[in-house]
């Protein structure tokens, strides 16, 4: 590589770190998705869309895509979210364990719930999550099926 491209590449990079929304240290990251898991358990739908970008994206476990059932848009995150508690009103998410990794983290957690119909549900899964300006732009879930 000569000078020149050495120097056009380091100006490239210097360029889109700066064009870049800053994510917070991971300190802020890892605070942010106790908050997260602690919406989660309270099932408190307006503390979780307070840790979602305006554009979130929330892919769920299942679904009949590849990606789970893709839910795109605040509203439509809301709704879906809503829609877990409904579907199992004693929903909780035990023991979570997080870890960043630059503008990507996860969260790993084990689900208990009992479905209106009086199924119980245990299982281990985890989220992997895309951030964007200190906060969860995609929520993408993924869980053990047990049967």
């Amino acid at each position: 590589m000569t000078r020149r491209q050495a120097l056009g590449a380091t100006a490239g990079l210097v360029a889109a770190s700066a064009a870049a929304p800053a994510q917070g240290s991971d300190g802020d990251i890892l605070k942010l998705l106790d908050t997260f898991a602690a919406a989660w358990n309270r099932h408190d739908v307006d503390g979780l869309m307070a840790c979602m970008t305006d554009d979130c994206v929330f892919e769920a476990a299942a679904g009949k895509e590849v990606a789970g059932t893709r839910h795109v848009g605040r509203e439509a995150v809301r709704r879906a979210y809503a829609a877990v508690f409904e579907t199992y009103p004693d929903a909780r998410w035990n023991q979570p364990r997080h870890f960043v990794a630059g503008d990507r983290a996860v969260s790993e957690w084990t689900f208990t719930g009992t479905t209106r119909e009086g199924t119980k549900v245990e299982v281990n899964g985890c989220d992997l999550f895309t951030l964007r300006g200190g906060r969860l732009a995609v929520k993408n879930s993924y869980r053990k099926q047990r049967g």
